[in-house]
């Protein structure tokens, strides 16, 4: 809404770093479009993993989580949901699955939006399909376990107004073609925040929206690399940016360069440059999920964790991985420091 008053976008600052940023991204693109010729088979193991990575960690950033192994069923469709956390998963997942298989076909409107949050909460009673109908606040806990206000969004009597506000700016722009559509995209997902349209599932309504848009701009790496597993690593840098950009927001004199920033040049082109790196493993090893592994553990810093491991070898079972860290431990190249959930490995210099 605030982010698409006319002259607005006329008065933001562009960097070099910036422009850089767009420009790989554009060359990463091409090269997405020349994967998906050539190595297909490539690209649906990616996607697999993929799915399964972005409901995780999307719902775990909202404090969502549950078994990793319930996940894969869940995501897998192998089984029906049994509490609140999985019934939520269930949703995220076949709202991914719909915008996976139609996002060239489904109108980016408020109604769409309803419609997306309603079958987020499909396995909850009541919950999705609504604006908010009482106020929200974003807040954030500080070191000594207080709860502040970092922003205020729109009030609740006026958010049917400002998210019709806002698609009809939005696709203003779009349409003319005028602006450069990942600044778009990012600009638009910055005023869903502010906006703030539900009493819960925010966050994850705009990880869907974003994932809609890019591929509607034919950004497609998030269907191959999981944008919400990035967001989820880098989450402080995610707050950080929001909060500088939403900053005046309601006085339309707010800033978008540090929103841009995160939001190109961290999220969408590391997707592109760990997608790169996933398809070279794969291919470098011809599917050898051993050499996978070992040049997994070669890329990761000194001291790291089985689920790091994991991220860099998403084809690969957690059973296999530790089958090969015993080896390399045994063989004096890598040792186990901790116990349990907590053991991390420790690659051993020489």
């Amino acid at each position: 809404m605030q982010s698409f008053e006319l002259t607005f976008f006329n008065q933001q600052p562009i960097t070099q770093k910036l422009l850089q940023t767009i420009r790989l991204i554009g060359e990463y693109k091409g090269k997405q479009e020349l994967y998906q010729q050539q190595s297909p088979q490539v690209l649906e193991t990616l996607r697999q993993t993929a799915i399964i990575q972005s409901t995780e960690s999307s719902n775990r950033i909202e404090g969502i989580t549950v078994p990793q192994g319930r996940i894969r069923k869940l995501v897998t469709e192998r089984t029906t949901p049994r509490d609140r956390s999985e019934q939520e998963i269930a949703g995220y997942r076949d709202v991914l699955n719909t915008i996976h298989a139609s996002y060239d076909y489904i109108p980016f409107t408020p109604n769409i939006v309803l419609q997306f949050h309603r079958d987020l909460y499909q396995f909850t009673v009541g919950l999705g399909g609504h604006w908010k109908t009482t106020e929200n606040q974003i807040t954030a806990t500080t070191t000594d376990g207080q709860q502040v206000i970092r922003f205020t969004p729109v009030a609740a009597y006026a958010t049917p107004a400002a998210m019709e506000q806002l698609h009809q700016r939005f696709n203003q722009f779009w349409n003319q073609g005028e602006v450069e559509p990942l600044l778009l995209i990012a600009s638009y997902v910055l005023d869903f925040l502010c906006i703030h349209p539900f009493l819960d599932g925010n966050g994850r309504m705009a990880r869907l929206l974003t994932l809609l848009l890019l591929y509607k701009a034919g950004y497609e790496v998030g269907r191959f690399i999981s944008l919400e597993q990035i967001v989820e690593r880098t989450k402080e840098g995610y707050y950080e940016a929001l909060y500088q950009s939403s900053q005046n927001w309601h006085e339309g004199t707010h800033c978008l360069l540090p929103w841009w920033e995160y939001f190109l040049g961290v999220m969408l082109l590391g997707a592109y440059r760990e997608f790169e790196q996933r398809v070279g493993m794969i291919e470098a090893t011809k599917g050898t999920k051993t050499a996978m592994v070992l040049q997994g553990i070669e890329s990761l810093p000194w001291e790291f964790s089985i689920r790091e491991l994991q991220q860099r070898c998403p084809v690969v079972s957690v059973d296999l991985i530790r089958r090969i860290l015993r080896q390399e431990r045994d063989e004096g190249r890598i040792e186990c420091v901790g116990r349990g959930v907590d053991a991390r490995w420790r690659k051993l210099r020489g």
